[in-house]
């Protein structure tokens, strides 16, 4: 690394070796994950002001941007969430509306996953939702042993058996019989059979090959619903958050990009995606029967799908009559979202226009003040002489803890995101930019649809392999560059190269969603290459489909912006 250095420094300028140095080493950090990737974010930090690329201080301020503000209002409003079992009961009273036919439930999971990934993040999304899942795949599973052994037409189930999630012996026992029978044989023949044991158990863990399929099926329908929800707002994801800061930043003049905008570009992306996905992951694991599978006529259910519609029920049952903190949350969240909405609208002024100065109030304005309040708010109802939380002594205790706040808050995500907009400031005061874009002048001669599919093919199959904010921080002053060269609309490659980094669906590395799906050991990694090979192709089609169409009119893409044009004049200078 040291030669390739001095070569950079002796044959290039010193400032643009220097930063593509910088640059070099944190994305093999980022790649290789040596070290964590919070850890990777600060190499621009010390190594900047040694090179005398940027000061300290300037270096400094790059790591605290409005987008953190934001997402810490965010944040406080997930926790509040999760703490009073807003989200479970929502997941459950939507699967509960689809019913427990295969199709339609694996479609409830969704659509439930969809709407909760939208505003918090698609990792707690699916760590929420698989537990409620799983619950379910176990009933559907113990119910189908207890049907293997008694006619399912005229047999009734104890009601322990119903509930026991116990379906399989202990492996415990397991190691009893085989001793009891082999104590005298060696101790090869022993351990042999043993793992054959294992193994038998684990082929029978599902009463048949559909049961299997259909629990793939759900567990893979969640983490793909979680990435199909966190596309739709701003803050969904990370990977979001990374876009608009660094658009912000370099192009301060485009006032294009806000949370309602975002919002009206992507949230048909998402319906398109999330039918397509469903019918995708129906014709893989369940085959195309959609009248058996997808049914809503209570005549042609089954046993074991009453069974487990009533163990749904009795999930939900447990919650008990919605709490005041659940009302309050359910209010903030619904406050929250509209005035988001209404704060730049575009075609009606809106409520910033009350304020004599303008440019001042943000969507993180509006983040941090509702999840301020939260701390403030106490969550006994007023003027009530019981407590919903009876762990709870104190009578004004808040909505939420600070503690609840720190265990939710991704501060990696934060030194990440600000490691990036160190490491764009640095390429543009180097003039590192401008450089890149020279170099990509050959591809002047292709259309902008063809530089924008090029591109999402590239971050869709690097983020596979590599963090998705990490693999999107490198991209995109590559790609902002690229733009401003070929006098594309920015706009045109960076918004589908940001959702396509989001498509790492195919490995349990792509993405903490998968890993957490995978853990459940339903599915196998050949399972999520084939499945998630598809809907990769599923969202570059969408994504590539909406930027051509709907998003022309919506960014106004066929010119080469005022605010682009500026740039790239300042830059070149």
């Amino acid at each position: 690394m040291d030669v390739c250095v001095w070569t950079m420094l002796l044959f290039w300028g010193l400032q643009e070796a220097c930063c593509a140095y910088v640059l070099m080493v944190t994305a093999v950090y980022w790649v290789s994950e040596a070290v964590p990737l919070g850890a990777a974010a600060l190499v621009p930090a010390f190594l900047y002001p040694l090179f005398g690329v940027l000061k300290s201080s300037e270096v400094a301020a790059e790591y605290c941007k409005d987008t953190t503000l934001l997402l810490m209002g965010v944040i406080c409003l997930a926790a509040s969430i999760e703490k009073w079992n807003l989200h479970k009961r929502i997941a459950l009273r939507m699967v509960m509306i689809a019913g427990a036919k295969p199709g339609m439930l694996v479609l409830g999971f969704m659509c439930c996953t969809v709407f909760l990934s939208m505003w918090l993040s698609n990792t707690s999304t699916t760590a929420m939702v698989m537990p409620i899942a799983e619950a379910v795949l176990q009933q559907l599973i113990c119910t189908g042993l207890a049907d293997s052994h008694v006619d399912s037409e005229t047999a009734e189930v104890p009601e322990e058996d119903i509930t026991s999630n116990d379906c399989f012996p202990s492996v415990s026992l397991i190691l009893t019989k085989v001793k009891s029978i082999f104590s005298h044989t060696t101790i090869l023949i022993f351990f042999l059979l043993f793992l054959f044991q294992v193994k038998m158990r684990r082929d029978s863990q599902y009463p048949t090959k559909r049961d299997h399929m259909i629990c793939k099926c759900l567990s893979l329908s969640i983490t793909y619903a979680a990435t199909i929800g966190g596309l739709i707002t701003i803050t969904g994801t990370s990977t979001n958050l990374i876009f608009a800061e660094q658009f912000n930043t370099r192009y301060p003049d485009a006032k294009v990009i806000n949370f309602g905008t975002w919002f009206i570009f992507s949230f048909p992306i998402a319906i398109i995606m999330l039918v397509l996905t469903w019918l995708w992951l129906h014709f893989l694991f369940l085959g195309c029967n959609f009248r058996e599978t997808c049914s809503l006529s209570k005549k042609r259910k089954t046993r074991r799908e009453m069974l487990s519609e009533r163990r749904i029920h009795e999930e939900y049952a447990k919650l008990g009559p919605i709490s005041y903190p659940e009302v309050v949350t359910g209010v903030f969240f619904i406050l929250m979202t509209l005035l988001w909405f209404t704060r730049e609208p575009g075609f009606v002024p809106g409520w910033t226009s009350l304020f004599e100065k303008k440019g001042y109030r943000t969507d993180a304005t509006v983040s941090v003040l509702l999840g301020f309040l939260l701390f403030l708010i106490p969550a006994r109802r007023p003027f009530s002489s019981s407590s919903y939380d009876d762990s709870e002594s104190d009578p004004l205790a808040p909505m939420i803890t600070w503690k609840d706040f720190q265990r939710l808050m991704p501060w990696e995500i934060v030194i990440l995101v600000g490691g990036g907009y160190a490491l764009a400031a640095g390429c543009k005061v180097s003039g590192l930019s401008v450089w890149i874009g020279r170099q990509l002048e050959p591809m002047s001669g292709l259309p902008p649809w063809a530089v924008t599919l090029l591109a999402c093919l590239l971050v869709s199959a690097v983020t596979e392999f590599a963090s998705n904010p990490a693999t999107l921080t490198v991209f995109l002053p590559i790609l902002s560059a690229l733009s401003e060269t070929l006098h594309i609309n920015p706009l045109h490659t960076l918004i589908p190269s940001t959702m396509c980094v989001s498509f790492g669906v195919m490995l349990p590395v792509g993405n903490p969603p998968n890993a957490i799906v995978f853990s459940y050991g339903h599915v196998q990694i050949r399972d999520m290459v084939k499945a998630g090979f598809g809907v990769n192709l599923i969202g570059v089609a969408v994504v590539m489909l909406a930027i051509t169409t709907w998003g022309v009119p919506l960014f106004n893409l066929t010119e080469f912006p005022a605010w682009a044009l500026a740039r790239n004049v300042t830059g070149s200078l």
